[in-house]
């Protein structure tokens, strides 16, 4: 596998852990977007692009994230603890859109990814200083309104 480039957009809110989010691409072939750098315990990790786990609702089957005490649609109260555990015992929230098969593979993404983060934000200190371009992704739209994030596609 070769990375032939990475793509940081630094976040600057330093509340959260959540650093920045990256976009990797494979053999000049393949895009992974939405891969997140996260300040952890030991330092700065990278989680793959993931989505919400959700389950339907025994009344009307309306669609829920797992976290949810009561139904979106109908307003029933749902179970505790639905969904499946993971190796913690907890129940899994998300689910890898993409990620690595291979401990060598997440390696191998993570230094690289952690290094052009450090690369970016060293950069982002100096005069003059211009943020890498993210205009063919959708990252303008994580502060805008719910209804200005709707995709209509055309055929």
């Amino acid at each position: 596998m070769n990375i032939t480039e990475i793509r940081i957009k630094l976040v600057h809110d330093t509340r959260d852990k959540l650093r920045g989010f990256a976009s990797i691409t494979l053999d000049d072939a393949l895009v992974i977007r939405d891969l997140k750098i996260i300040e952890g315990g030991k330092g700065l990790f990278v989680a793959m692009p993931s989505r919400k786990l959700h389950d339907r609702c025994p009344g009307c089957a309306g669609k829920n994230p797992l976290r949810a005490r009561f139904c979106n649609d109908c307003g029933r109260k749902l179970r505790d603890a639905r969904g499946d555990a993971d190796e913690r015992g907890r129940v899994r929230l998300y689910a890898d859109i993409a990620h690595p098969i291979h401990q060598s593979g997440r390696d191998l993404v993570q230094s690289r990814v952690v290094e052009a983060y450090w690369r970016e934000l060293e950069a982002s200190k100096k005069e003059g200083y211009v943020e890498t371009r993210f205009d063919d992704l959708d990252y303008h739209l994580m502060d805008a309104p719910a209804e200005a994030q709707r995709v209509d596609w055309v055929d």
